[in-house]
């Protein structure tokens, strides 16, 4: 199925797996509107796009606001007159035990990583409904398998997956394709703006990045997925057995993924 010619809206755009997902989809001839907050590198990533050979529109957004989103989605209208694919990829991460944690920390994970993807989806689906396109959900693991330490960014994926899940069920008669995209441990910089107990930024990732899953790779698995209409693509082989051991085998992996955590440099569990 070639996708040229479609019309991608990407959130949390300028980095990571979002800019990943830009430039993937821009080989494929998809023309690309960028959201993010960092106007300089969303800027880049816009150049990069455009460098690739197709229109690319760069939009400053706040997901966790809702006139941005409403904004967002009038800008990709104007400029292209549709929509084909919508990238919920925009998110925050954070790590702290839930007693030591400011509620202000689990109220931004929701507001940016569950909310901005309602939000984003909301002013999105008149225009998607039209195109019968596809709505992806950038989730994660964490959304299947709840971590100590991040009880924010777990409980804003487990509403992101059922979320998608009732959308999707909602939407078995409409054309509409939803995606759940759950990567597992991807090179980014998620874990280095992960917010501390008092909404601080970590700074330092507790993670080698680099031998981790690189993002051009998620970016590829999400567009085979789109290709052949895929509800659910769990990724890296710890991933799937997370979710696989979590679901029949729950009580030992409380105690794995403790062990887990516990090795993280810096972890909160001594």
């Amino acid at each position: 199925m070639s996708m040229k010619g479609q019309i991608a809206v990407i959130t949390g755009a300028s980095s990571g797996i979002g800019k990943a997902c830009a430039t993937e989809l821009a080989k494929e001839g998809v023309h690309i509107v960028l959201a993010a907050r960092n106007e300089e590198k969303l800027q880049a990533a816009k150049a990069e796009c455009e460098a690739l050979g197709v229109k690319a529109l760069a939009v400053h957004c706040d997901v966790s606001v809702e006139s941005d989103c409403e904004n967002l989605m009038m800008q990709a209208i104007d400029a292209f007159g549709k929509i084909d694919i919508l990238v919920n990829n925009a998110g925050v991460s954070m790590r702290a035990v839930f007693a030591d944690l400011d509620l202000s920390v689990l109220k931004k994970s929701m507001d940016i990583n569950f909310w901005g993807m309602v939000y984003c989806t909301k002013y999105a689906m008149p225009h998607l409904l039209k195109s019968k396109g596809t709505i992806v959900g950038v989730s994660s693991i964490a959304g299947f398998r709840g971590l100590p330490a991040r009880t924010g960014y777990s409980a804003s994926k487990f509403a992101m997956n059922g979320f998608l899940e009732a959308l999707r069920t909602e939407n078995l008669k409409t054309g509409i394709h939803v995606l759940t995209l759950c990567p597992g441990y991807t090179a980014s910089n998620i874990r280095n703006t992960a917010m501390t107990n008092d909404g601080s930024v970590q700074g330092e990732s507790p993670r080698e990045e680099g031998k981790m899953m690189q993002p051009e790779e998620v970016a590829q698995h999400m567009i085979k997925g789109i290709r052949k209409r895929k509800k659910v693509i769990v990724l890296t082989t710890t991933g799937k057995l997370t979710v696989f051991l979590n679901k029949w085998f729950n009580t030992w992996m409380d105690k794995k993924t403790y062990e887990f955590v516990k090795k993280e440099p810096d972890s909160p569990f001594k």
